[in-house]
Formats: structure tokens, sequence, C-alpha cells
């Protein structure tokens, strides 16, 4: 398998599988306003959804609707207080490690920003000049050679919603 910049092709897949969801919960309506899928579509979607390897993924991913899965390193993202998780997915197996949160809460995109950037600085991480891509809050963080981390938060109707990436060391998967 060949790697495409940092990323493998089966962190790709989960990551992509991913932004699927995430904008499949969400819509623009004719005036533009951003409209979020019910909640109980996603309440339903849990109990259901497990996502299914791509024919690249290895064998070790596993991602989930509604929960954080099993094996996911906590400590490396942790999830904010008062959020709800849409989806997560994590392949320790691979090298690097793969990890990724799409969440919500009702907070603003600063304190999303805020609250990460202090969790993942603490960790030896640090954060990359530039806090945008296009109109989206985006920031990258890096740790020693190998190390990245991706946040992007979008805000509509007072939710904010956001996913955050990590390709890290194995061992720092904890």
């Amino acid at each position: 398998m060949t790697a495409i910049g940092n990323f493998k092709p089966a962190g790709l897949a989960a990551l992509a599988a991913i932004g699927a969801l995430t904008l499949a919960a969400c819509s623009q309506t004719p005036s533009g306003q951003a409209e979020t899928a019910p909640s109980t579509s996603i309440a339903a979607t849990r109990s259901t959804l497990t996502a299914s390897p791509s024919p690249s993924a290895s064998p070790n991913t596993s991602a989930t609707v509604g929960a954080v899965v099993e094996g996911f390193p906590q400590q490396l993202l942790p999830l904010m207080p008062g959020a709800t998780v849409v989806s997560s997915s994590f392949d320790k197996a691979s090298a690097p490690a793969t990890a990724a949160l799409v969440g919500s809460v009702t907070a603003p995109t600063a304190s999303v920003m805020d609250f990460y950037s202090k969790a993942l600085e603490g960790q030896g991480f640090k954060a990359v000049p530039g806090d945008k891509v296009g109109g989206v809050a985006s920031k990258d963080f890096v740790r020693g050679d190998n190390e990245t981390v991706n946040l992007s938060v979008v805000e509509a109707a007072g939710v904010s919603t956001f996913t955050i990436g990590a390709n890290v060391a194995a061992e720092s998967a904890k």
C-alpha cells in the first residue's frame, strides 16, 4: 500500500466514512440556513449501524455511529464535556495509528477550538499557524516528526459539529 500524505488508505477510508456521516447529518434549506437531521435518526442509527470496512481498510479498523468505538484513545482525543458523539473510528494496527471522532455540542466554535487546543498542547502537540480552511474553522497540530492531529468545527443554529482526527505512533494511541 502507498501512503497519501501522512494518511494510509485505511485511515483515509475511515475519515471519509466519518465525513460522509457528518455531511448526511446536516443539509441546507433553500434559504441557505443549516438544518440538522432530527436526533431520532441518530438514535435509531446508533443501535443498527456499524460501518463496514472498505476493501483497502485494515481488518483492525473499527468504526461506529453514535458512540465511542471500543479501544478508542480517549486520553489522546477526549470528548469535550457536554458533547455528543456522532461517530468514531480507530485503527491501532496501522502505522501510524489513526483515530477520528465526530461530535456535536451546544457551544461556540471558539470554545471547541480552545478545549481541544489545550488538551492537545498539554500532550506536547504544537499548533501550526492558521485557523481556517476557506470559511471553516480548522487547526492542525504536530508532535515530533510524524504525529499529526486536525480539528475542524462548523457551527449552525447554536450547535458546533466538530471532527478531530489523529495520525500518531501506536504507543501514543492510548
